[in-house]
């Protein structure tokens, strides 16, 4: 099989910034090939392309950026991330979802969490220690998801596509 595509939902880029920054400070180095994202969808085939690229078009059209809340420190178990609540976002994504029904992994077809992951795969003593340091630290905030992106899977690292950005 080709590689799969992954879809984004993009942070605005000071949000971005600081969530790329506590990523390389805590997510083990040699896993860590990406910046602070919010990842939509995992695995959609690489023969849908063009339908996905006229999908975004039509979305980021139609849309306002997402609202969206920074809610607080999330645990993944073996991980950490930042907890992300946006029914505007939950709305896009299921709207993505439907019309690409029947092509989406057992993953992709479960409800999301939103979340921002800053680090993942560690024991899970390391990512407690981690959560209860950053607690105290982390407030919650409002911002608006900047843009749609696009990225394919290259074992590891992604290799960007393209964004689409919010313009509704």
């Amino acid at each position: 099989m080709s590689a799969p595509f992954i879809v984004t939902a993009e942070l605005p880029k000071d949000l971005a910034s600081w969530a790329t920054g506590l990523r390389r400070e805590h997510f083990p180095p040699e896993r860590n090939h990406l910046s602070a994202h919010v990842t939509l969808f995992h695995a959609l085939p690489p023969s849908v392309e063009g339908e996905l690229r006229d999908c975004f078009a039509d979305i980021v059209a139609q849309c306002p950026p997402p609202a969206a809340v920074l809610e607080g420190i999330m645990s993944l178990g073996q991980g950490t991330a930042l907890r992300i609540t946006s029914p505007d976002m939950e709305e896009i994504r299921a709207e993505i979802a439907e019309r690409f029904h029947g092509l989406l992994t057992p993953q992709d077809q479960a409800v999301p969490r939103l979340h921002v992951t800053i680090q993942n795969k560690v024991s899970a003593k390391e990512a407690k220690a981690l959560q209860q340091s950053l607690e105290p630290l982390i407030s919650k905030q409002n911002f608006r998801f900047r843009a749609i992106g696009l990225h394919i899977y290259r074992d590891g690292p992604w290799e960007f596509v393209r964004d689409w950005p919010f313009r509704g």
